[in-house]
């Protein structure tokens, strides 16, 4: 069983480990008495006043107590985050934590104005909403209640938190960031290509708003042979992910 977990742990691809390993940390650390709640959520009171610049990330670290809760959202994050590194964002590691960088800068910005204080909820499900749009045909079911295609996700998840008496402002907030990384990714280079009017072959590609920095990709070093067309990377042409996910097909 341990040997399983270890190579389950091992296979997981390098930003996926990453975030799960540091957010297993810094919430055990805090269970533990290790590390105080109080010294890593966000406040921005805190961070451009005193200048405790360190909670713009460790906010995003803190899932809660040790429990059933803090299981479920380990799973959703190992889960999603793993899909979308080894799927869309295959051999482009650095594009996926760009996304990353994107989405935590967006959800950073809202925070003050929505009052949360730990922002790792909305951070996963911003990448169970773009999982979701990028991979529109697989089928999945609920409890074996209903079933629904993958872009329906993170509202049957908002339905069933709400139902436990949760607040929808978490996970609404993760939805927001990533529709919006969604449209400036995948959505927007579509709507400005230019095709031919007769053939409608196209003849100028989009705009990409959303390119990598160099200086991400430096961290992040690929191969040109290992990195796909980013132009065949959007919602209707993922298709080929569906294998990946075989447990959730009927």
């Amino acid at each position: 069983m341990a040997q399983n977990i270890e190579e389950w742990y091992k296979q997981m691809p390098v930003i996926t480990r990453s975030y799960l390993t540091l957010s297993f940390l810094t919430t055990a650390g805090c269970a533990l008495d290790i590390i105080s709640p109080f010294s890593v959520y966000f406040n921005a009171r805190l961070i451009f006043y005193k200048f405790e610049l360190w909670r713009l990330l460790t906010n995003f670290f803190f899932f809660g107590s040790l429990g059933l809760d803090f299981l479920f959202h380990m799973f959703f994050l190992s889960r999603y985050c793993r899909l979308l590194e080894e799927g869309s964002f295959r051999h482009r590691t650095a594009d996926f934590f760009y996304m990353l960088v994107f989405g935590g800068v967006l959800l950073t910005s809202c925070a003050p104005f929505v009052n949360i204080q730990f922002l790792g909820s909305s951070l996963t499900f911003m990448m169970v909403y773009v999982w979701g749009r990028r991979n529109q045909y697989v089928n999945m079911n609920f409890l074996g209640l209903f079933n629904f295609t993958a872009p329906y996700l993170p509202w049957v998840l908002l339905a069933f938190s709400m139902l436990l008496g949760s607040s929808p402002v978490v996970d609404l907030l993760g939805m927001a960031a990533g529709h919006t990384y969604y449209f400036l990714e995948d959505v927007y280079p579509k709507l400005s290509e230019k095709r031919d009017p007769m053939t409608g072959q196209v003849i100028k590609p989009g705009r990409r708003l959303l390119k990598t920095p160099g200086a991400i990709k430096a961290l992040f070093p690929q191969r040109d042979e290992d990195v796909p067309d980013p132009g065949a990377l959007g919602g209707d042409n993922m298709q080929w992910e569906n294998a990946a996910v075989p447990d959730e097909h009927n």
